[in-house]
């Protein structure tokens, strides 16, 4: 997740304080981890000191002053060169899943068991996430980012079911 640049494109809208960046990246970004009210102060802090936003005004309505950000143009031309970036397909495995197989394999243990178990994880993540999808009142980015998850489960499956053909041929190389 890149923070400083959801930031500024929550920031091209209008100016914003922190706690309302955060509470429109929350809900805007359904799904996604919960961005911390400290990382977000810090980064506009960071995104302050390098130009690309700027106070618009300090309010206090009732409760502690906010101070409210704007988008310099600096800003918006980051922004917009970060939207228009390809996101790269990773180099690497770096997948958590892969590297559980081969070092249960390693140390001599069940590589088929964990992966039963983790299969029936995703299963059950699957099942959560199609209720979720098709509740009553769901928004479009609920759906989209559900979507967005399922996919990705669904491929961890199929590269799982592979893997389950592939552990002899794996476990006679390792055990070389």
């Amino acid at each position: 997740m890149s923070t400083p640049q959801i930031l500024l494109a929550l920031l091209a809208e209008r100016p914003k304080h922190g706690y309302e960046l955060k509470r429109e990246h929350d809900e805007r970004l359904p799904g996604a981890k919960p961005l911390p009210y400290g990382q977000v102060y810090s980064t506009l802090q960071r995104l302050e000191r390098d130009g690309f936003v700027a106070v618009a005004e300090v309010v206090q309505e009732g409760g502690p002053e906010r101070t409210v950000y704007e988008l310099t143009l600096r800003g918006e031309e980051r922004m917009r060169a970060w939207l228009a970036e390809i996101e790269p397909p990773l180099p690497y495995v770096t997948g958590a899943l892969f590297t559980r197989v081969v070092m249960a394999l390693v140390v001599g243990g069940d590589a088929r068991a964990g992966l039963d178990r983790q299969r029936a994880a995703h299963l059950e993540r699957m099942r959560e996430l199609t209720r979720a999808k098709t509740a009553a009142g769901v928004s479009a980015a609920e759906v989209l980012a559900a979507d967005h998850t399922l996919l990705h489960l669904d491929a961890d499956l199929r590269w799982m079911e592979t893997a389950v053909r592939r552990l002899a041929d794996l476990t006679e190389e390792i055990s070389r």
